[in-house]
C-alpha cells in the first residue's frame, strides 16, 4: 500500500492506494483562513497526524505528494496558490520514516487519468485541473512531456486578456484568473450577493434549478456565459498549439459537469465550425474525479 496526498490551495486529501490504483480509505479537510495564515505548520501537522493513523492500520511502503507549483529535489520551490517558497516539506516529514516523493498536483492527476481513467489509450492528450487555479499536462505518444526541472505546461498562466486581472505569478490576464473554478464560484457569489461562506454544493443546486422563471436567471446566465467564453478561449489556444485527440478536465469542475460541460463543448464546436477535425475533439471529465491527484501522487 502507498499513501497519496493531494495538497491543494484550499484543501488536503490523504488516501491509502492499493497496487491497482484503488483508494481504500480517504480523509480530507478544507483549510480555514486561520490555517492558511500558518500554512506550513497546518499542512505538516495534518499530514503527520493522518499518516501516523494510517500506518497503524496498513503496511505502507511510500508516500507521494502532489502540490500546486514548482518542486525540485523534494523542495517546494514556489507555490503561488499555497503562498509558499523554498520549503523542504520532505525534510519536515522525516519523522514519518517513509520514502517520500513530491511533484506537481496537475501532473499527478493527469498521470492517474492516463493510466486508469479518461486519457487511457490516447497518444496526444491535454489534461486540465480546474480548481483554486488551473494546472495542466500534455501527453505525446502516451508519455507525459516534461521540461527539465521546471514544471512546464502551466496552462493556467497563459495570458488570455492583455493588461487583465493581476495574477499571483506577477503577470496580468492569466487564464486561471478567469477560468478557474474558484473564480467561477466567487463570481457567482458576488453577482448574487451571497456570503463568501456559501459552499460550492449550494451554488451547484442554484445552477441546476435555474430557469427563465427564476428571479436571478439573468444574473446567473451572465456569469455562466462569461465563464464558458473565457474557458473556451483558453482551451482553444491549447488546441491550436497541441492538436490533441482528447482534452480531459479534472479538479472541482467534475462536480459541475452536468451544468457546464455541454455548454463548453458547444462553445468549442462553434469556434471550430469550419474545421471538422478540431470540431470533433473529445472533451471528457476526469473519471477519477477529485481522487485523481491522490492516485497519481503514488505513480
Amino acid at each position: 500500500m502507498k499513501i497519496g496526498i493531494d495538497l491543494g490551495g484550499s484543501h488536503i486529501a490523504i488516501g491509502i492506494v492499493d497496487k491497482n490504483g484503488k483508494i481504500i480509505e480517504k480523509n480530507e479537510k478544507r483549510l480555514t483562513k486561520v490555517e492558511k495564515r500558518d500554512i506550513k505548520n497546518s499542512v505538516k501537522e495534518y499530514i503527520v497526524e493522518q499518516v501516523k493513523q494510517l500506518k497503524e492500520k496498513y503496511t505502507v511502503k511510500e508516500i507521494g505528494i502532489g502540490m500546486p507549483g514548482w518542486d525540485e529535489d523534494g523542495k517546494i520551490v514556489y507555490s503561488g496558490n499555497l503562498g509558499i517558497k523554498n520549503y523542504n516539506l520532505i525534510e519536515e516529514l522525516q519523522e514519518l520514516e517513509l520514502p517520500i516523493k513530491i511533484q506537481n498536483d496537475a501532473k499527478c492527476a493527469a498521470l492517474a487519468e492516463q493510466v486508469y481513467g479518461s486519457l487511457k489509450g490516447y497518444d496526444r492528450a491535454i489534461f486540465l485541473t480546474l480548481g483554486t487555479g488551473i494546472g495542466g499536462a500534455f501527453f505525446l505518444n502516451g508519455q507525459l512531456l516534461k521540461a527539465g526541472s521546471r514544471p512546464a505546461y502551466e496552462f493556467g498562466h497563459m495570458v488570455i486578456e492583455k493588461e487583465g486581472i493581476p495574477c499571483q505569478c506577477g503577470r496580468k490576464g492569466c487564464f486561471e484568473r478567469y477560468a478557474s473554478m474558484k473564480v467561477f464560484k466567487n463570481n457567482l457569489r458576488e453577482s448574487l450577493q451571497l456570503d463568501e461562506t456559501t459552499r460550492g454544493e449550494e451554488l451547484l443546486e442554484m445552477l441546476r434549478r435555474n430557469s427563465p422563471e427564476n428571479k436571478d436567471y439573468e444574473l446567473i446566465e451572465k456569469v455562466v456565459c462569461q465563464y464558458i467564453e473565457d474557458l473556451s478561449t483558453g482551451i482553444q489556444n491549447l488546441i491550436s498549439i497541441f492538436e490533441p485527440e482528447v482534452i480531459g478536465i479534472g479538479g472541482s469542475f467534475v462536480y459541475f459537469e452536468d451544468v457546464l460541460l455541454d455548454r463548453l463543448k458547444k462553445a468549442l464546436q462553434d469556434i471550430n465550425k469550419k474545421d471538422e477535425q478540431r470540431k470533433n475533439i473529445k472533451v471528457v471529465p476526469a473519471v477519477l474525479g477529485n481522487d485523481a491527484g491522490i492516485i497519481g501522487a503514488v505513480l
